[in-house]
């Protein structure tokens, strides 16, 4: 009678007493199993990588990105933030983005002055 001994990766040790042939179709079917195990978590692991990369900024992240490009050197007006956010192919009115604007204004994120009887944004 043959004999065999596995460690599982838990570290638990396994013996199997029985024919060569008893031995081998139970050391198949273990690394079978493990083998598809391991796939599994890779597969669930890539999703789970996709699904954080599909994730979509926030719009105050985005006016945040166009801050730390520049995009407020001289100052802007709501319709100009709009269009910006456009480009990128984030589409928000600007009626909606007046108070996130304001918010990263209050966060100290931006600033803003009047001109012209409008608000302005700047950095």
């Amino acid at each position: 009678m043959a004999k065999a001994t596995i460690k599982s990766k838990t570290g638990a040790l396994i013996t199997i007493d029985g024919s060569e042939k008893e031995i081998s179709s139970i050391l198949s079917v273990f690394e079978t199993t493990t083998a598809v195990g391991q796939a599994k978590r890779a597969v669930a692991k890539s999703k789970a990588v996709e699904k954080e990369e599909k994730k979509r900024s926030s719009v105050s992240d985005l006016i945040i990105d166009l801050k730390e490009n520049g995009f407020f050197e001289k100052p802007k007006s709501l319709a100009d933030i709009s269009g910006a956010l456009e480009e990128m192919g984030a589409l928000y009115p600007t009626t909606s983005l007046s108070g996130i604007v304001l918010g990263l204004v209050k966060k100290r994120f931006l600033s803003r002055k009047k001109i012209d009887g409008r608000w302005a944004y700047g950095k």
